[in-house]
């Protein structure tokens, strides 16, 4: 009956049909599970060493845009991090590789060579003053690496004898 129809008298009256409401349960549990399984997966990533969601790092990568002083700075710190001037980020170890140190400050020079006359006079400042910390870094590492005390070496097994 609509709201405004009163039931005439000697006619049944009928319940009031109150709304239905389905509580449905099966989407509290789905997102649950849900949850539950997102979690272990990061669990699963924080364990093998992945980042953590959230975690700085863990958000999609903003590289910077190539350039020449994006391409300078790169080979400046492979040079400071194998003259031991940073930790290696994969094993927070300080290393010294002299020959690799070398090698990124000549490839320093090559594009030093290979570039000129063709450079904005800040990008001719920036390689200049690059190869120049490079070099001063590199001569005086090399230096303390010469004068530094040896370790000594383990006694070698004695070789077998020939037959």
């Amino acid at each position: 009956m609509a709201e405004n129809e009163q039931a005439q008298p000697g006619e049944p009256q009928q319940p009031e049909e109150k709304p239905k409401i389905i509580v449905d349960d099966d989407w509290k549990a789905q997102a649950r599970a849900e949850k539950e399984k997102l979690a272990e997966e990061a669990e699963k990533k924080a364990q093998a060493g992945g980042p953590r969601p959230g975690a700085p790092g863990s958000g999609p990568r903003q590289l910077p845009p190539p350039s020449f002083a994006a391409l300078v700075n790169s080979l400046v710190t492979q040079t400071f991090l194998s003259l031991g001037g940073m930790e290696d980020p994969r094993t927070r170890r300080r290393y010294v590789d002299l020959d690799l140190a070398k090698h990124h400050i000549d490839t320093l020079v090559v594009l030093e060579e290979k570039t000129k006359g063709n450079l904005t006079d800040e990008e001719k400042k920036l390689l200049d003053q690059a190869l120049y910390e490079c070099r001063m870094q590199y001569v005086g590492i090399a230096q303390r690496v010469a004068t530094a005390p040896r370790a000594p070496r383990a006694p070698q097994a004695p070789e077998a004898p020939s037959v």
